[in-house]
């Protein structure tokens, strides 16, 4: 079984991020026959439109990844464009994409619908999804709720290219990444950086603990008890604690008597601990960019070993392959 997912360079890495994609990633390397993971910096190009954040965000993506724990001897890690197989992959899949099955898009219909301005890179998106994971010959793509569609999009090119050019492509399935739709923002919101809501994996613990602490929560008494699962401050502690720490704050809930200021502090120190590891490998791995640099680039001759040979056999079953 081979694993392929990608995750954009929009900015750093929240909470959300990490519990709803970047921790799956990691279990997911130990456990399929070959695991491809990528930084999706061509997709993030519609959004995003200053090139030196981009490359800055593009090389702190790698590293908080592989702090993370993303293991290179287990995992190939490379950035999307340093893969120029995809780009031509899309091209020969944009020749027979309907243009109603990409109005029908949620992404571009989401943004038009807000009055947005969609151009090309948006409205043909699912495509280019669709060629990162066909490129690989993927066989699963772990992804949120959100982009189940565009795996779906990406199945319905890839057969109606087999159905006229003969067996090319092997159809993905989706594997929709838990609680990816269940990390709330600092609002009680799905957290995301389109709502200015998150809560940053590597950001500063004291700053973050001031952030914490400003989460407004509601007015009820403290005597009060309280239901826990509702509480988006309680869903956030969940994250980072075990069974027991979590049946044990369930229990002050439903008793009363607490402040919101005690879960928020408790909150701050288990997030702290938490990440407190791989807060020390991002140290040393920001100190080592070319090294940084040297994974990105074997991961990346790795990937498009594998690309050109699945183009060619695109290429040559479209009669473009001469």
């Amino acid at each position: 079984m081979r694993v392929l997912s990608g995750i954009q360079p929009t900015g750093r890495f929240h909470w959300g991020n990490y519990f709803g994609a970047i921790r799956q990633y990691i279990r997911l390397q130990d456990q399929a026959d070959e695991a491809f993971y990528f930084i999706a910096n061509l997709h993030a190009l519609t959004t995003v439109r200053d090139r030196a954040q981009l490359a800055q965000w593009t090389l702190d993506a790698a590293i908080d990844l592989l702090a993370l724990g993303l293991n290179p001897e287990r995992a190939t890690l490379f950035v999307q464009s340093d893969v120029p197989e995809v780009s031509e992959l899309c091209w020969l899949l944009m020749t027979c994409t309907p243009m109603g099955l990409l109005e029908r898009c949620h992404a571009y219909k989401d943004k038009r619908a807000r009055g947005l301005t969609a151009d090309a890179g948006l409205f043909t998106y699912p495509v280019l999804m669709a060629a990162d994971i066909l490129v690989y010959d993927s066989d699963l793509v772990p992804v949120g709720e959100d982009q189940v569609q565009h795996v779906e999009v990406c199945r319905d090119l890839a057969g109606s290219f087999n159905h006229q050019f003969g067996e090319t492509f092997v159809l993905p399935k989706a594997n929709v990444l838990e609680t990816s739709a269940r990390v709330p923002g600092i609002d009680g919101g799905k957290m995301s950086k389109s709502y200015d809501n998150t809560l940053d994996v590597f950001e500063d613990p004291k700053q973050q603990r001031k952030k914490i602490m400003r989460i407004v929560t509601d007015s009820r008494p403290m005597e009060q008890p309280k239901e826990p699962q509702i509480d988006h401050l309680y869903q956030l502690y969940s994250l980072f604690v075990d069974e027991a720490k979590r049946e044990e704050m369930a229990a002050l809930y439903r008793r009363g008597g607490f402040g919101y200021g005690e879960v928020k502090k408790a909150l701050a120190d288990a997030a702290e601990q938490f990440f407190a590891e791989s807060r020390q490998r991002r140290r040393q791995l920001e100190s080592e960019p070319e090294r940084v640099r040297e994974i990105l680039a074997g991961g990346a001759a790795r990937a498009r070993k594998k690309a050109a040979e699945v183009l060619q056999r695109a290429r040559v079953n479209c009669g473009v392959g001469w």
